[in-house]
């Protein structure tokens, strides 16, 4: 499947690409050194198959997005889910690495920040996209640049949200099929992304702060008379009708306008919600244009006491889509959070030590080779091991390839696993049916 793209006139290094993500699964630490001795393969020839061979790290993307997108079930709607998550990194040669926000630890750190993209159906997700966020102190710096071999195509400057337009323009190119398209605040609060989506025919479920302002009735724009002698003539228009934001406007909700709606699988149980919808308008002052939105308010009520809510914003319409799509839409945006976690805590993502553009790329893409067998694997023993897990696959993985204990010992492991997932699931639903009591 992937073989062709590991050779060229010369030379034929899918062998390599065979360690490596052999190397991924078994060992503690992902980065090259480590991947090399877990495997007991030479370090150097490695190194060279990571930063200087000359294979196409965006064509093996574009082929595991491809894959992903045929063996995703069609049982529900299919989201293209867009985030992005940063690591802390070491020193300043790493291609992209700079004092920025990363959201890993949630402050401002030395760090690399890139875009993802998975793609979602039900309770499965895989990734399928990764474009890497070049601060302006290195697409203003051309040696800098030249160092770390970027090409001369990706250095100008790109937003975070240009990325995410990038990304979802890509996977319309080559044909991936989805149904709707989810991100987190930043992305929600941005009206020109969301008119972007919307202009290339797309539905979008984009997640958006609490204060948004919103208008409950639809405003015109017009210039204020002038109420007195003093100061200057108004020449700014202004909207003619009163503004709020979503959090005040939730506050005025009665309890007879929510509606209880289950939405999906968790790991504790079914995850069930308040959920409030409203035609409401919006002012982008950028381009002095109001458009509809339909905002969704979901409110959880969580074991502690507390209550949790969520506000998206998204063109979808209650004539075309049911209110347990448009929740199910919502909800869907954590499969892209999970996705990123599995390729840190499982697949190693974040370990990565080198510092060309061409090596970061190699390596998201034979990550992302391992991720979609993952998904391959959870779908292929579904029916006997529902929970079955990207850490279960990689041990099991390890143990086939490198024998540490019985096949028995192994399976009764991941069976204790499951065992303990199945009674937080089952501590769930009493609490549920104790609590409805």
């Amino acid at each position: 499947m992937f073989e062709h793209f590991f050779r060229n006139k010369t030379k034929v290094f899918f062998d390599k690409a065979e360690k490596y993500t052999q190397g991924v699964v078994k060992s503690d630490l992902r980065n090259i050194e480590r991947i090399s001795e877990s495997l007991q393969t030479c370090y150097f020839q490695m190194q060279h198959f990571i930063s200087e061979s000359k294979w196409d790290g965006r064509a093996v993307i574009d082929k595991v997005a491809q894959e992903v997108s045929s063996i995703l079930p069609k049982r529900k709607l299919t989201g293209l889910l867009i985030d992005e998550s940063g690591w802390v990194k070491k020193g300043v040669k790493s291609v992209g690495v700079g004092h920025q926000y990363c959201g890993n630890v949630g402050k401002t750190a030395n760090s690399q920040v890139a875009v993802f993209a998975s793609l979602s159906n039900g309770d499965f997700a895989s990734m399928i996209d990764a474009r890497l966020y070049l601060p302006k102190d290195w697409t203003n710096d051309p040696k800098r640049c030249d160092l770390a071999k970027i090409p001369d195509d990706k250095r100008d400057f790109k937003t975070k949200l240009e990325l995410a337009k990038d990304i979802i323009a890509h996977q319309i190119f080559q044909g991936i099929s989805f149904d709707f398209i989810s991100a987190d605040g930043y992305y929600g609060n941005d009206a020109s992304f969301a008119r972007e989506i919307d202009n290339m025919g797309k539905v979008y479920m984009l997640d958006i702060h609490f204060d948004q302002p919103i208008y409950l009735e639809r405003p015109e724009l017009k210039i204020p008379e002038r109420k007195s002698t003093k100061g200057k003539q108004p020449e700014k228009v202004q909207p003619t009708k009163p503004v709020t934001t979503v959090k005040k406007y939730m506050e005025t909700i009665s309890e007879c306008q929510w509606v209880q709606l289950t939405v999906r699988n968790t790991s504790k149980g079914v995850l069930k919600g308040d959920y409030h919808f409203a035609r409401i308008y919006i002012w982008d002052k950028n381009e002095n244009i109001i458009e509809p939105r339909l905002l969704q308010i979901r409110r959880t009520k969580l074991k502690d006491g507390d209550v949790e809510i969520k506000y998206s914003f998204t063109n979808a319409n209650l004539e075309q889509y049911t209110k347990e799509s448009l929740a199910y839409m919502q909800a869907q945006r954590f499969f892209i959070e999970h996705c990123i976690k599995e390729s840190k805590q499982i697949l190693g993502i974040d370990e990565f030590q080198t510092r060309l553009w061409t090596a970061w790329e190699h390596q998201v893409a034979l990550n992302f080779i391992v991720s979609s067998f993952v998904l391959k694997e959870k779908l292929t023993c579904f029916d006997q091991m529902p929970l079955l897990s990207a850490r279960d696959i990689k041990d099991f993985l390890v143990f086939k390839l490198y024998k540490q204990m019985t096949e028995e010992q192994m399976l009764d492991q991941i069976r204790a696993r499951h065992k303990v997932r199945q009674m937080d699931i089952n501590r769930y639903y009493c609490d549920d049916y104790n609590l409805s009591k």
